[in-house]
């Protein structure tokens, strides 16, 4: 049993998928405290030849809310959506696959949830569809976790629920987990590694790393399947010699 574990992002960039598409279950780290500035709420695009960030606005909250905790302002359900749908169309209006990928964003953005955390889940859900990922997708506020772990003992415990033998993370996490703790456990630890792969933006230099939404406009069904394997697994047991 391969388990990956992320925070709910909205309409990330293709190691996310990735990610899921490598792992049996995917777990949505949505019981966790919400950051500013990240990639919860907002991603990038290209608009005129550079990344333009697309945000959801969210009502004001304690900054110790979780993303389950969060809610998305009343004002992106007013106007703010049909806005942001008109940019997207007016970005990529002339993308090679706009006409197959606008209808998936548009049931992502129009999803009528004022939960972020359910927003978000949402598209992720649709997109995995999309492009034929069959991994199962759960939430951890749906689990039955000791809420007083934290860091890499819960996602160990996460692992130890489902009796998963593998865990992978994406590699932005290399630093966050000791292999020894997993393999203690009966864990293995691996990080996945995006290969870099460059793809035609109209004609402009590349921009590596926009959403998701970016990927699908420019590049067929099929060939984005083909990214979804275009990554490496890096065993985690070499971060602990390298740091021993």
């Amino acid at each position: 049993m391969r388990i990956g574990v992320m925070q709910p992002y909205f309409l990330p960039y293709i190691g996310y998928w990735q990610l899921i598409n490598s792992v049996d279950k995917f777990i949505v780290y949505n019981d966790f405290q919400f950051m500013k500035s990240g990639w919860i709420n907002r991603n990038r695009i290209l608009l005129n030849k550079k990344s333009f960030f697309i945000t959801i606005p969210l009502k004001s909250g304690s900054y110790s809310l979780r993303i389950s905790e969060r809610f998305i302002s009343n004002q992106y359900f007013d106007k703010d959506v049909d806005r942001l749908l008109q940019i997207i169309r007016l970005a990529s209006r002339k993308a090679p696959y706009f006409k197959e990928t606008m209808p998936v964003v548009e049931r992502c953005l129009l999803y009528e949830e004022k939960n972020l955390s359910g927003f978000i889940s949402n598209s992720i859900q649709l997109i995995s569809e999309y492009l034929g990922i069959t991994t199962e997708i759960l939430f951890l506020s749906d689990l039955e976790i000791d809420p007083s772990l934290k860091g890499q003992e819960r996602v160990i415990e996460i692992c130890k629920n489902f009796s998963a033998t593998l865990y992978i993370n994406a590699i932005g996490g290399f630093e966050l987990y000791d292999s020894k703790s997993f393999e203690s456990n009966g864990i293995k630890l691996n990080f996945l590694k995006s290969i870099p792969n460059q793809y035609k933006q109209f004609n402009n230099e590349f921009i590596p790393n926009l959403s998701i939404v970016d990927v699908m406009m420019f590049n067929s069904k099929d060939d984005v399947k083909k990214m979804l394997n275009m990554y490496e697994l890096i065993n985690g047991t070499w971060h602990c010699r390298e740091f021993a």
